[in-house]
């Protein structure tokens, strides 16, 4: 199983971004996709979660309104569109694949989003 983020980079307070991550080796509709963040010295934070099947989303309060999760089960992959982006977003984003009947899970290595002038 294989799960690749794309898309952080460095980005101007205010900017957007979109993160992908591309599952392989796995049924992609059996799994609830999310989206964490980390940074040094804190817990993993909860941004963003997606039903296998696309109907549910979940969103942390930090970034209601701002950050939307999306999935494509025909291209096994799942989305992160952060609008609006604050100096605070700076974190890793790794992406989680969750089987949604045994919750075994798999994660990817992460990629960095930087939010800085």
């Amino acid at each position: 199983v294989q799960l690749v983020e794309s898309g952080g980079g460095l980005v101007q307070p205010g900017g957007s971004l979109r993160l992908s991550c591309a599952a392989s080796g796995l049924t992609f509709t059996y799994y609830h996709m999310t989206w964490y963040r980390q940074t040094p010295g804190k817990e993993r934070e909860l941004v963003a979660t997606i039903t296998s099947a696309g109907g549910t989303t979940n969103t942390a309060d930090s970034v209601k309104g701002r950050f939307t999760i999306s999935r494509d089960n025909a291209k096994n992959t799942v989305y992160l569109q952060m609008n609006s982006l604050k100096p605070e977003d700076t974190a890793v984003y790794l992406c989680n694949a969750r089987h949604r009947a045994s919750g075994r899970n798999y994660w990817g290595q992460g990629t960095q989003v930087t939010v800085s002038s």
